[in-house]
């Protein structure tokens, strides 16, 4: 016989403890991406205990746009490697996700969907996910929607472009492609475009750059440096940028396989470059690994000051 206050969070009624060590202090939420795009508290990684908790005692009931609040999380860990009181927050999200489920309700959140009407069933998305969070369920290839963590790697897998993420928050390949022609429609283009990985430096870098390089150095967001198709690199050379940074999580840091991915990705691109006449050395991929916004940063401005020095002639 259960004895859950409440039936419907069970999972979620173990982590009440956990719910009650946060301190509110919002060091969670300097650090999350999905905050950085909305603003919102209610998207902030203690917004979302706030509304756990409130859930678990019956303070608001749940409905769909609570939810889906709750299943909205890119899974960077950032919180919790800020979180001073050591609150288990994936893990008690993940729980609260379960509960919301079996109540009936089906939000999207950033799980991955499937255009069915498109997709061919070739699996590569399900062979590719590092999660094990995609398979073909007899008629469908479908996402758990516990099991998947938003890191768009399918998108990069999917030939038939059947894969979205409807809560992207600005890290869809479609719309870092618009931003990224909208920066070269300006009277001061960049020069130097660095695609940066969501999971280990841009909220820093919102803090640490921003507009001090006077539009020379346009930074663009991706949720991991991994699903960052190799078109929207060769986008950048061909809108006119001197040269392109992809800036990952060091090597074995990685949750998602991706900075491997962009790895492999870079060195054929590098040889494509090659081929068109441009420098290969005007590709550059740099691990600075988690919280690296100072080293992208560094980074990036040492590149910006060896292609002016070069004539963007950068040798490979």
């Amino acid at each position: 016989m259960s004895t859950c206050h409440d039936e419907r969070f069970c999972r979620l009624e173990r982590w009440e403890k956990q719910l009650d060590a946060c301190i509110r202090c919002g060091y969670c939420y300097e650090h999350c991406p999905i905050y950085m795009s909305t603003g919102w508290e209610s998207d902030t990684p203690r917004g979302k205990l706030v509304l756990a908790h409130a859930m678990l005692h019956g303070l608001v009931e749940p409905d769909e746009h609570l939810a889906d609040k709750i299943f909205q999380c890119f899974h960077c860990r950032r919180c919790e490697k800020a979180c001073s009181s050591g609150v288990k927050l994936l893990d008690i999200l993940r729980d609260a996700r379960a509960d919301l489920l079996d109540a009936g309700f089906s939000p999207t959140g950033t799980v991955s969907q499937t255009d069915h009407e498109r997709c061919v069933r070739c699996l590569n998305c399900a062979r590719t996910c590092p999660h094990l969070a995609r398979s073909f369920d007899g008629l469908h290839v479908v996402a758990d929607p516990i099991g998947c963590v938003g890191c768009g790697g399918c998108l990069d897998a999917c030939s038939a472009e059947a894969i979205r993420i409807e809560k992207d928050f600005g890290t869809a390949p479609d719309g870092i492609e618009a931003r990224l022609a909208r920066a070269f429609e300006e009277p001061s283009k960049p020069e130097l475009v660095v695609f940066c990985c969501s999971y280990s430096n841009r909220p820093g870098l919102l803090h640490t750059v921003g507009q001090r390089e006077a539009g020379r150095i346009l930074y663009l967001t991706t949720a991991c440096a991994g699903r960052l198709a190799a078109g929207t690199v060769l986008m950048a050379f061909e809108l006119g940028a001197k040269g392109v940074m992809i800036a990952t999580c060091a090597e074995g840091e990685c949750d998602h396989a991706g900075s491997e991915r962009a790895a492999r990705r870079t060195e054929g691109l590098r040889a494509v470059l090659q081929k068109l006449g441009i420098a290969p050395g005007r590709l550059l991929l740099e691990r600075v690994g988690f919280a690296g916004a100072a080293a992208t940063e560094r980074a990036a401005r040492d590149m910006l000051d060896g292609l002016q020095a070069s004539g963007s002639g950068m040798e490979g």
